[in-house]
């Protein structure tokens, strides 16, 4: 049996911060991770507003690229951007990023255990009990006073909303697959200063698909949707190769590597009313719905719920017992999300799920031309800080869905 006083299941960069926080002020941690090598599936792709950077304190040496523009295709054969001046943001190297910050919780003095996933977890008179299975098979026991679920969508110990009663919501979910490339140089210099995003039917149906820049000369090309039960959707495979083809010529696509594939589901609430905690088992990053449905962004709002909770569960663990520190959590990671998620959710919602045909594009096409005279950072605004309202009347009728 391994004691401990912090248990962190899962070292994504929810769980990866909550440890090193945890560490660096003293604590015993123990983070655990079920992949063996923290450079696997690393499906995100992980674009950041520039300011990201500093308010979470993340070196440049997680940082693939950093890009001033936004280039938005679509739908139809319609290009429209957005140049910036000078760097909007950055993409990161989320392999990177995820070993920087457990190699920071280790440099601190905490436990990690690669290749160790977490079966069960329960309360017990004197603290929890959780159980691992290693790699090789066996199992390892830990007991712990707190347990925390940084697991993702798949929610492994602390499990799904309940389906009924008051603090009921059920998940939307949306599946991404994107392929990390090597391309001619050329070929990345076309893309490398902005993100670029294919929207319309006749791209990817009820989502979207993207163009990251990574380290020269490499680029991330992605697609991803909503998934709607009530209609056949094709194999994410065939979008993405078909997108490709549109976007790069046939001698880039010759000359093209694929160094990478990988793939991902997101699931979450739209307005995360879902409960954060069941005892001193606590839900962090996308296990309470922080991956935002409107652009999948997910790395963001996972370090933020880690900087929410941090401060809380340090100042129970040093006056225990009670857990009403942490009882502020969900209202405080709501506060710290802003009153824009929910609208954001729903609009992600109805636009993705409703993005199938003619009637839907041209409903796009016209919010996207009522755009064109912003700039770079405005369009930021909206695409990052959910700023709908700076656009007042030109909006709203696409947000009730009169246009």
């Amino acid at each position: 049996m391994v004691r401990c006083r912090v248990l962190v299941v899962g070292a994504g960069p929810a769980g990866g911060d909550l440890a090193r926080q945890l560490a660096a002020h003293g604590e015993d941690v123990v983070l655990v991770e079920r992949l063996p090598d923290l450079r696997r599936a690393a499906f995100s792709s992980a674009a950041l507003p520039l300011d990201a950077l500093d308010r979470f304190g993340l070196p440049a040496s997680v940082v693939a690229q950093r890009w001033s523009g936004w280039e938005l295709l679509g739908p139809g054969e319609a290009r429209r951007s957005w140049p910036g001046g000078r760097p909007q943001g950055v993409v990161l190297d989320f392999g990177a990023l995820r070993e920087w910050l457990v190699g920071e919780a280790q440099r601190w003095g905490a436990r990690v255990w690669l290749g160790h996933r977490a079966l069960a977890c329960h309360q017990e008179a004197d603290g929890l009990h959780t159980v691992l299975r290693r790699g090789d098979g066996g199992r390892l026991e830990v007991h712990s006073d707190w347990v925390i679920d940084a697991t993702g969508q798949e929610r492994s110990l602390l499990g799904d909303p309940p389906a009924g009663g008051p603090r009921a919501e059920s998940l939307v979910s949306g599946v991404g697959l994107e392929w990390l490339v090597q391309v001619p140089s050329a070929c990345w210099e076309r893309w490398s200063d902005r993100l670029a995003f294919c929207l319309g039917s006749d791209w990817v149906a009820q989502g979207y698909g993207w163009v990251f820049p990574m380290q020269a000369p490499r680029l991330k090309l992605g697609v991803c949707r909503l998934l709607d039960p009530s209609r056949d959707q094709p194999p994410l495979g065939g979008v993405l190769e078909r997108l490709i083809e549109r976007l790069l010529a046939p001698a880039e696509r010759q000359a093209m590597a694929v160094l990478d594939r990988h793939g991902g589901l997101i699931r979450s609430s739209i307005r995360r009313r879902e409960p954060h905690r069941r005892g001193r088992l606590v839900g962090l990053g996308d296990a309470v719905s922080t991956a935002n449905l409107l652009g999948g962004e997910g790395i963001r709002h996972a370090l933020m719920s880690s900087r929410v909770l941090a401060p809380l569960l340090l100042e129970e663990l040093r006056h225990p017992p009670g857990g009403s520190c942490v009882d502020r959590y969900p209202l405080e990671l709501r506060r710290a999300l802003g009153w824009r998620w929910s609208i954001s959710g729903r609009l992600a919602r109805r636009t993705w799920l409703g993005l199938q045909g003619s009637a839907a594009d041209q409903r796009l096409g016209a919010l996207l031309t009522s755009l064109e005279q912003e700039g770079a950072s405005a369009l930021s605004d909206l695409l990052f800080g959910y700023r709908f309202e700076r656009y007042g009347i030109r909006a709203l009728p696409y947000l009730l869905g009169l246009r």
